[in-house]
């Protein structure tokens, strides 16, 4: 197969990119990693009359931890940040332990050399890893446009299957991820049938405990359950002020896999199987973000 009849533009300068942007709107695609624009295109199941080439703009690859406003801190990553490169930084692992967990479930290390954060995010695919870890942490998106820039929640960018809130003349430029605070843990897990597989079922859990060992707050948010990342908040919910036990577990894997997700079903599980995995991986991963928090 061989894409439709576009137009190619390769801009060196923010500038420059959103110019472009605001002229052509939805017409004009940004091209990050291309590892799902190009064979999409190939298969003519998208046919944008312009190609917005990002990889020539140099500001928007970083991974910087500037100090946060009243006390807040976040890792900021560039939208064009490989996702190999998120993977060794240093940075990342340290400060954002989830994100550092999670880059490795996706796809291959071929992938992750072209790949890139950004690109990721705002394709919005419902089986991806980075959308689920940017909800359970609370990102922050930056959109700009030629005329002004606006910072987006994780909780307001994801808009349903292959749908975010950024609009026609926006590029996502930064994504800024918290960094892990005392007494949490984190764990980030997914059944694929293969390495490098779409997984039939995961999810990122985050688990605070208090001073008396008991749950003060908890994220649960699964991949490939719904139209985009599944925030579980009721199966989070019946966690807070319980003791980090197996039968608080399991509950919470039951109320999440029967209650908060409403999975499709594809070729390879289906919607029974999906929401069995799901229960059984939430123990698993609340067990592991538990332990972590008592040792943080």
């Amino acid at each position: 197969m061989k894409p439709a009849p576009f137009e190619y533009h390769a801009p060196t300068s923010m500038d420059s990119a959103l110019e472009l942007k605001a002229q052509h709107g939805d017409e004009g695609k940004p091209l990050a990693g291309g590892q799902s624009l190009i064979p999409a295109m190939n298969f003519r199941v998208a046919q944008p009359s312009l190609l917005i080439d990002l990889n020539d703009i140099p500001e928007l690859r970083h991974i910087t931890k500037p100090n946060g406003a009243n006390g807040a801190s976040a890792v900021h990553i560039g939208s064009m940040t490989l996702q190999s490169s998120a993977e060794r930084d240093s940075l990342i692992a340290e400060h954002v332990p989830l994100l550092h967990e999670a880059i490795p479930n996706i796809a291959h290390p071929q992938i992750r050399n072209r790949g890139t954060i950004g690109g990721s995010l705002a394709h919005a695919d419902p089986a991806s890893e980075l959308p689920v870890v940017a909800l359970a942490l609370g990102a922050r998106f930056r959109a700009q446009s030629s005329k002004a820039e606006r910072w987006i929640e994780a909780k307001d960018f994801f808009a349903g299957l292959f749908a975010t809130t950024l609009q026609a003349e926006e590029l996502l430029t930064e994504i800024a991820f918290p960094t892990k605070t005392a007494r949490t843990g984190y764990c980030f897990t997914e059944v694929a049938r293969r390495h490098g597989d779409y997984a039939m079922a995961g999810l990122a859990a985050i688990v605070e405990l208090d001073a008396n060992d008991k749950i003060a707050a908890a994220k649960l948010v699964y991949l490939n359950v719904g139209d985009g990342p599944v925030d579980a908040s009721a199966a989070a919910a019946s966690l807070i002020g319980k003791a980090p036990e197996a039968a608080a577990f399991k509950e919470a894997g039951r109320i999440a896999s029967q209650e908060d997700m409403h999975p499709f079903g594809n070729v390879h599980a289906t919607p029974e199987y999906q929401r069995h995995l799901s229960a059984v991986l939430t123990e698993r991963a609340l067990a592991t973000a538990t332990q972590r928090a008592k040792a943080a």
